[in-house]
C-alpha cells in the first residue's frame, strides 16, 4: 500500500538552507544576523497555508494588504542597520512580527508603528535607528521627525520602478540616503508620493 500522507515540512532544515543558500551566497555573513535568523521560526509568522513555503526566496501575502518580505531582504536590512545594544529603535511597516522578533534582542528598546501612525504624528520621542519594513517613494516630514539628530534610517526606496535598499542619517531636517542594492521589499502605499496633476 502507498502512503499518500504528505510529509510534514522540515522547518529546521529549511532554515539552514536559507542561511547557506540565500543569505551567505548573497553576502549576508555577519554572525549576529545569521544567529538571529537561525533562531526565529519564520513559519510562525505566515498563514497556515503558506508555512511550507515560508523559507522560499519570495514575498508572502499575509492578508489585509500586508506582505512578509523574502528572507534575503530582511538579512540585508539587519546587516546594514548594525543595531547596537544601547540604541532605541523604531520599526515601521505592517505588523508581521517577524522582523521585530529578529531585531528586539539586538537593541535596548524597540517600538513598532504602522505607516499610518507615523503620518498621523502618533510616535512619541525620537530614535537612534529607524527601520522601514518595506519600500517608500519619498521620506515624509513625519518620518524624518522620528529620527534623533544623526539617527540612522534603513529603508527600501522605489525609484523609477526599481526598489533598492538605502541607508542614511538625519542631518538637520533632511535625511541623506545612500543607495545599496536592489531588494524585494514590498512597497508601502502609505508612503507613496502625492499624485501631481499637469495640464
Amino acid at each position: 500500500m502507498i502512503d499518500t500522507a504528505q510529509k510534514a515540512p522540515d522547518f529546521a532544515a529549511a532554515r539552514r538552507h536559507m542561511l547557506e543558500s540565500q543569505l551567505r551566497t548573497s553576502g549576508v555573513n555577519d554572525r549576529y544576523v545569521l544567529d538571529r535568523m537561525a533562531a526565529v521560526a519564520r513559519e510562525d509568522f505566515v498563514p497556515e497555508n503558506a508555512r511550507a513555503s515560508a523559507y522560499v526566496d519570495r514575498t508572502i501575502a499575509l492578508g489585509a494588504g500586508a506582505f512578509l518580505a523574502p528572507p534575503l531582504a530582511h538579512g540585508q536590512i539587519l546587516t546594514q542597520a548594525r543595531p547596537s545594544a544601547d540604541e532605541r529603535a523604531l520599526l515601521v511597516g505592517p505588523a508581521t512580527g517577524y522582523l521585530a522578533a529578529l531585531l528586539r534582542p539586538l537593541v535596548a528598546d524597540l517600538r513598532e508603528a504602522t505607516p499610518d501612525a507615523v503620518l498621523a504624528g502618533d510616535i512619541d520621542g525620537t530614535f537612534d535607528l529607524v527601520i522601514i519594513d518595506g519600500a517608500l517613494e519619498e521620506i515624509p516630514a513625519q518620518l524624518r521627525a522620528t529620527l534623533e539628530p544623526e539617527g540612522r534610517l534603513v529603508t527600501g526606496v522605489v525609484r523609477n520602478g526599481v526598489t533598492r535598499l538605502e541607508i542614511g542619517r538625519r542631518s538637520g531636517d533632511a535625511v541623506s540616503l545612500i543607495s545599496l542594492n536592489e531588494t524585494q521589499l514590498p512597497r508601502l502605499a502609505a508612503f507613496d508620493k502625492p499624485q501631481s496633476w499637469t495640464f
